[in-house]
């Protein structure tokens, strides 16, 4: 994918750039790096159309072997094992 870098213009508090720039540099980074991560990680790395795409291809291929859920058996604090879930079982 290509993508075309873009200028973005924001107005903060020059007290706190300057504490952020101190931060980048002892990260060695700039603070134009670290807002980029920061945005990248706000927005997700993946394209949500692509990551859709690859829930549905992987969606419906496991094998529980008869195992299901079982609400009270989850929520509770002791150790369980996965043994299956019969019909007619709470």
């Amino acid at each position: 994918m290509y993508t075309v870098p873009m200028n973005l213009t924001l107005s903060v508090d020059e007290q706190l750039v300057n504490r952020a720039r101190k931060r980048a540099d002892a990260l060695g980074k700039s603070l134009n790096q670290l807002v980029r991560d920061y945005l990248q990680k706000l927005a997700g790395g993946d394209d949500p159309d692509q990551s859709i795409a690859e829930f549905r291809s992987l969606s419906g291929k496991g094998h529980s072997r008869g195992w299901r859920f079982n609400r009270d058996e989850i929520h509770s604090r002791e150790p369980h094992t996965r043994e299956p879930h019969r019909r007619g079982d709470a």
